[in-house]
């Protein structure tokens, strides 16, 4: 199993709280630094602010030597996807090649009303969706010298040089994630070199991987050129008292976590609890460390887990 660090910064934090985060993963042995994609707290009041994710992450990449960066998920509705595939191919070439690209439809209305970003239906949002995935993979994979041109229902592009190019090639892997059942699969199958389902139960992470591998072997792709991964909220100690001692620092029930995330307990508990997860095909772990002050929670894991596991 990878291991990758993962954050909600739109809870409350700086560019340096993230930074820190980051460094401290890549020191530790992390394989990546994600953070989520958004601009409104889901609790608390969200201070001191949000900050943008690509700004934030080519920042981070000037920072950083060998650490993967990326975003779980970009939304769709926040950029055009000529400006976006401009932003991260820009990153892509700050970071020396370590960006992967998470991209989804968008499903919190409350932040785009707090920040006057439209919300379409959840059918127009899929729709844009496909049409980013196929507007961004375009302008990137397009030959130097050539000009691409993508006529859609809500993006029209038209003699575009598709510049500047990634340093990655074809592109920057793209990871596509959720629980929907039929577009989600297809866009995974057509477009995804990463599948994610976070904050699922086994049984539906079970079933959505099913459907992902058979949209993946529909089209024609090897088995094993798609990379399942899930997210979970990490509440680690040494003891009971240290769990408990850090749920109430992000203010959640251990018995809560427990029931939905196995990165919950002692590191010997989280080994076993992980257990029937990497069985089931989860190849992939993004740890969501809500509590960024706290690097001691990433070394436990990064000393107490991940040797055993990968």
């Amino acid at each position: 199993m990878d291991f990758r660090a993962f954050v909600e910064p739109q809870q409350g934090a700086i560019y340096a709280d993230q930074l820190a985060v980051a460094q401290a993963a890549e020191d530790l042995g992390f394989d990546a630094f994600f953070r989520s994609d958004h601009y409104l707290a889901m609790s608390g009041d969200g201070g001191p602010g949000p900050t943008d994710s690509w700004v934030t992450l080519g920042a981070i990449a000037r920072e950083t030597s060998h650490i993967r960066l990326g975003t779980l998920v970009t939304s769709a509705t926040f950029r055009y996807p000529g400006p976006l595939a401009i932003a991260v191919a820009q990153v892509d070439e700050m970071s020396g090649g370590r960006v992967e690209f998470g991209l989804g439809s968008g499903w919190f209305e409350a932040e785009h009303r707090a920040y006057g970003v439209p919300f379409p239906s959840v059918r127009e949002r899929f729709d844009r969706l496909t049409e980013q995935l196929a507007v961004i993979t375009g302008l990137w994979t397009t030959p130097a010298g050539q000009t691409f041109d993508y006529a859609g229902e809500h993006y029209t592009i038209n003699d575009s040089p598709g510049l500047p190019k990634p340093v990655q090639s074809p592109h920057p892997p793209i990871v596509v994630g959720g629980t929907g059942a039929k577009r989600t699969p297809a866009l995974a199958a057509q477009y995804a070199a990463e599948f994610n389902v976070p904050f699922a139960t086994i049984d539906v992470v079970r079933r959505q991987f099913e459907r992902v591998a058979d949209a993946v072997a529909a089209a024609g792709r090897a088995a094993d050129s798609i990379v399942y991964s899930s997210a979970f909220v990490l509440c680690a100690g040494r003891d009971d008292a240290e769990v408990a001692r850090r749920a109430s620092v992000i203010g959640r029930e251990v018995d809560e976590m427990s029931s939905n995330s196995p990165l919950v307990g002692s590191p010997d508990e989280i080994v076993d609890k992980l257990g029937p997860w990497r069985e089931l095909g989860v190849q992939r772990v993004y740890a969501q460390l809500l509590d960024m002050s706290d690097l001691a929670h990433l070394e436990l894991l990064a000393s107490d887990v991940m040797p055993q596991l990968r």
